[in-house]
């Protein structure tokens, strides 16, 4: 089976397109606009092994929420459309990753279930670069909501606000490729429910 999709959504505020490859080596292609956000989502795809294409234009003149928030939407939509039934995953996945002084914790359940929980250590600056921090929280609540998949995220600790919102971009990616990986002791879907 393929596990690619591509998905598109154009409002009045943004106009993204998401192409994903579950299968891939990592490889990015990202135009966003915002310099920041696009190191992360590259991070994402390197680190996840997930090919990850993204074009998106925003109202970047009144602030990059819409767009942020958007691709985030776009990006869960997507991965959930190339899982499709999901038969054969690992479903869970998990990593503690330290990233200079910081240490991020990320879990996910592929359950079809959304819920999104970001404990711990806050952002030390509002902005990293002109990027909001707080639009790290608003991404992925956006991913977790449309996947749908459950995701917690624990700060440990961390002086940095890069290198925290880094660490949660890692963290994720290789939460992501543990739960979308393929189970070579299972082909069914892996729920006693028969469906996720």
């Amino acid at each position: 089976m393929d596990r690619k999709a591509q998905v598109a959504r154009t409002t009045a505020e943004t106009s993204i397109r998401v192409g994903v490859n579950l299968d891939g080596t990592g490889t990015a292609r990202i135009q966003v606009g915002i310099g920041f956000f696009q190191h992360m989502l590259e991070l994402f795809a390197k680190h996840s092994l997930i090919d990850l294409d993204v074009e998106a234009r925003g109202d970047l003149h009144v602030d990059q929420h819409h767009t942020v928030e958007d691709v985030g939407i776009c990006l869960g939509s997507a991965l959930r459309e190339a899982l499709g039934e999901k038969a054969g995953i690992q479903r869970y996945g998990w990593c503690q990753l330290p990233m200079e002084e910081s240490l991020v914790s990320a879990s996910v359940d592929l359950g079809g279930r959304p819920y999104f929980v970001l404990k711990g250590k806050r952002f030390p600056a509002e902005k990293i670069g002109d990027f909001a921090s707080e639009l790290v929280v608003d991404f992925w609540h956006a991913v977790a909501t449309n996947v749908p998949c459950n995701l917690h995220v624990i700060l440990h600790y961390g002086r940095n606000s890069h290198h925290l919102a880094e660490g949660i971009f890692k963290a994720v990616a290789r939460a992501f490729r543990q739960a979308v990986e393929k189970d070579p002791r299972r082909g069914d879907i892996p729920s006693t429910k028969g469906t996720l």
